[in-house]
């Protein structure tokens, strides 16, 4: 009998120290300030979010990864490493964008010597189809508000342990693409 796969979205995108700026409540004639130290450094993320396509109960898994620089090829290919051991060579179906890493000659090269995976595309006009944007959007718009980090990691690690933490959490995530993952009725 085959296993049933893994469905897994995947998106990278950047982060850095710079403060958001966001309204909020304070007495009359004293703004609050939210001291930092202007620190530029910019970083890259990786966010694998996956869902069992037969077994619901098995619930969301995260996979993150975060790198100084920017993702090329070699890079992503091993961020699918880790994706490897991380869902222990279980099938896994990786639903990505169309970014020219993704799609290289190399990584091409490297997905047909992999029998545990299978690539798919998103299409170019429907990032809002991808579970993994509106985790960034979760991540973002929170924790870079409320935290005067000293270190990317530490911020970004905080929203991905707040994610995480929720059981609900991933599951909007998807609900929210107006995707779902049918498990497929047993075959007699």
């Amino acid at each position: 009998m085959k296993k049933r796969a893994w469905i897994v979205f995947l998106d990278a995108s950047g982060v850095s120290l710079l403060p958001e700026v966001r309204r909020t409540y304070a007495p009359r004639g004293r703004t609050p300030l939210l001291r930092h130290r202007l620190n530029r450094k910019r970083a890259s993320m990786a966010a694998a979010l996956g869902y069992h396509a037969a077994d619901g109960g098995r619930g969301p898994r995260l996979c993150f990864h975060l790198k100084p620089g920017s993702y090329d090829t070699t890079a992503l290919i091993e961020v699918l490493e880790q994706i490897k051991t991380f869902y222990a060579g279980e099938p896994v179906v990786l639903v990505w964008d169309g970014l020219s890493a993704h799609w290289s000659r190399g990584m091409r090269a490297w997905a047909a010597e992999q029998d545990w995976l299978t690539l798919e595309r998103l299409p170019a006009c429907a990032p809002e189809r991808n579970p993994v944007e509106l985790l960034w959007s979760a991540i973002k718009t929170r924790e870079p508000a409320k935290l005067a980090g000293d270190h990317l990691a530490d911020v970004a690690e905080r929203g991905i342990h707040r994610v995480c933490s929720s059981e609900q959490l991933p599951w909007s995530f998807l609900t929210h693409t107006g995707l779902t993952i049918h498990p497929q009725p047993p075959q007699n």
